[in-house]
């Protein structure tokens, strides 16, 4: 992925540069190693080829890689920019991948999942925008990045697995990076949405068809919760006989009921939860879903309503408390739609969420609107300190049993 690559590192250390230049230098990449900004500024808008990728510390001698980044903003539209940060720069990185930069990582980090990232910066920036791409990343949030973590580590295994989430969650895409990422990407992805099938059996057996196409890929089944009876059968079966592929599945949260029930097979459930992948609703993560408006902003706007300059504080603000729950497919729905109504220069809320205009009887009391405010806060604070309530209690300056409490009160689940 990195052969032939042009990279720009900007690193002052010169322990980490030389690592990281003699790694990538291995990869097959082309490095121009800078060490402070004014010449990385330089280099950058002037460059003596394409650039792939940039590599940045956010500590910089004369400067930092936020002053850099902000500077290529204000004369055109950077290259893909890889931050690197200590963990004290968390906050700093996560403003700069709001701004447009493509990604972070925080030291020490392992060289396996650098790589990762940066392979995926690299093959993401070739491919065409089209109005229905989500960014690759999951989110700038905790959960985000763990998120992430699961991602690269299921990619580094040949187990089948299990992806689990709401709608609109983005299975689609975690599969498609996990194969993206592992050692099959050059075989074929095969993806079958059982939703849409009315045959399943053979959308997934039949002539040209799910198993008999995909190959050593990986064959995706989406919505595999919907899989009749007679096709979670064949499917044991055509497994049990040898499956040169990998196979991942999709499903809701629902799997365990319907085991109950009797209308899902648990042995299907074993095979493939050895690997098990939870995507957290995008309402538990309000970072991530301002992050998303803005990354598919970026996108959509510039095509469907470029005099629209930008989303406004009280927008973003409006879609941080949103419950969302048709996920990021919603969110982008939303913006297409707001998009449309958009009078001004900024995207507002009431372009986003137009039914809030219905009538005064809509308006939230002030009694509900303090308690919508202390649940986004909440959940805020508990995302920053990966769930912890002593920590999140420290950062909302309450008691840890008051916040305890009010977790309780308002359905917010504890570690």
């Amino acid at each position: 992925m990195l052969r032939n690559r042009y990279i720009v590192l900007v690193e002052d250390d010169e322990i980490m540069g030389s690592s990281l230049l003699q790694r990538l230098e291995l990869e097959g990449a082309r490095v121009l190693w800078l060490k402070q900004m004014v010449r990385a500024l330089g280099a950058i808008r002037t460059p003596t080829k394409p650039i792939d990728a940039v590599i940045c510390d956010i500590g910089l001698p004369d400067g930092s890689g936020e002053e850099l980044f902000s500077k290529l903003l204000g004369s055109g539209t950077p290259p893909p920019f890889l931050f690197i940060t200590g963990k004290g720069g968390i906050g700093q990185a996560v403003r700069l991948i709001k701004s447009g930069a493509a990604d972070y990582v925080t030291k020490p980090f392992e060289m396996s999942v650098f790589l990762e990232r940066l392979s995926l910066l690299v093959g993401n920036h070739d491919k065409p925008l089209q109005d229905d791409d989500f960014p690759p990343l999951m989110g700038v949030s905790a959960a985000a990045r763990r998120l992430e973590t699961l991602i690269a580590k299921a990619a580094r295994d040949s187990h089948h697995a299990l992806i689990r989430g709401g709608p609109g969650t983005g299975k689609d895409l975690v599969a498609r990076r996990i194969h993206d990422l592992s050692d099959r990407s050059a075989a074929p992805f095969v993806s079958v949405n059982l939703a849409g099938e009315s045959d399943m059996e053979a959308a997934l057996f039949g002539p040209g068809s799910g198993f008999d196409v995909v190959g050593e890929g990986t064959l995706f089944i989406n919505t595999l919760g919907k899989m009749t009876e007679p096709a979670q059968r064949q499917l044991l079966d055509r497994l049990g006989q040898g499956f040169d592929g990998r196979l991942i599945a999709a499903c809701g949260n629902d799997l365990e009921a319907l085991i109950a029930q009797g209308s899902f097979n648990p042995e299907v459930f074993y095979r493939l939860a050895r690997i098990e992948i939870p995507i957290p609703p995008l309402n538990t993560r309000p970072e991530d879903a301002v992050w998303l408006l803005q990354q598919l902003f970026h996108k959509l706007a510039v095509r469907h309503a470029p005099e629209v300059e930008g989303i406004s504080a009280l927008c973003e603000e409006a879609v941080r408390n949103h419950d969302w729950p048709g996920g990021g497919r919603e969110l982008r729905s939303r913006l297409l739609r707001g998009l449309g109504l958009a009078t001004g220069p900024l995207l507002q809320p009431s372009d986003m969420f137009p039914e809030r205009l219905a009538g005064p009887d809509d308006m939230l009391s002030l009694a509900e609107a303090r308690e919508a405010a202390e649940r986004a806060q909440i959940i805020a604070a508990l995302d920053r300190t990966n769930g912890q309530i002593g920590e999140a209690a420290r950062l909302l300056r309450i008691a840890r049993t008051t916040l305890w409490e009010k977790m309780q009160r308002l359905g917010l689940s504890g570690p």
